[in-house]
């Protein structure tokens, strides 16, 4: 089953040459620093990808949101999932990120399949993705909350084109779509007791 991780971490985006006049991305060494801001509460507003299978899954993935946590081990952080594929909601918490410092890259492996990514220099409330996986590249962003800026949306949007994507293959997630947190009802349950 596909999960937030994957849409972060797995998306490949087909590596595309840079535009003159487009900023390169600054990728983020993976320190005592920068580590501490990755964890704590997100959710996946965008991405894009030139891999077909992973265009299907973008396309399923209609609200994705995902907690971050320390585990026990220094170079590993425990993630918990809860996302709307379609119309059903799925949750997961038992997802795990390794950390390679060395080399700055997240890896997450789900069903054996691997993915690895690098974190972009953001605004601390943003966490934009840089997958690399074989010889694909790809871009995916998540914000604290779902109000990300107008600006902030056209400036990850303008880097997505840079990469040389379409508006086509730029795929969005919606608040509305959100899946309700386990013990919470959603607006549908609610509406449904009242009539009761």
């Amino acid at each position: 089953m596909l999960t937030t991780l994957t849409l972060l971490l797995g998306l490949p985006l087909a590596l595309a040459a840079e535009p003159p006049g487009c900023a390169p991305l600054r990728t983020l060494p993976l320190d005592n620093d920068t580590i501490p801001g990755i964890l704590g509460h997100w959710i996946y507003i965008m991405g894009a990808s030139h891999y077909p299978p992973h265009q299907a899954d973008m396309v399923a993935v209609k609200y994705a949101a995902f907690s971050i946590f320390p585990s026990g081990h220094e170079d590993e952080l425990n993630v918990t999932e809860v996302m709307r594929v379609n119309e059903t909601c799925v949750m997961r918490n038992n997802t795990k990120i390794q950390v390679f410092r060395h080399n700055s890259t997240l890896m997450h492996v789900d069903n054996q399949v691997v993915s690895t990514a690098e974190l972009i220099q953001s605004d601390k409330d943003l966490l934009i993705l840089k997958h690399i996986n074989a010889n694909f590249l790809g871009l995916s962003l998540s914000a604290r909350t779902h109000n990300v800026s107008k600006e902030q949306l056209e400036e990850f949007k303008a880097q997505l084109h840079c990469l040389g994507f379409t508006e086509e293959e730029i795929f969005f997630t919606s608040e509305k779509d959100a899946c309700p947190l386990p013990g919470q009802k959603n607006e549908e349950d609610n509406k449904e007791s009242q009539l009761d």
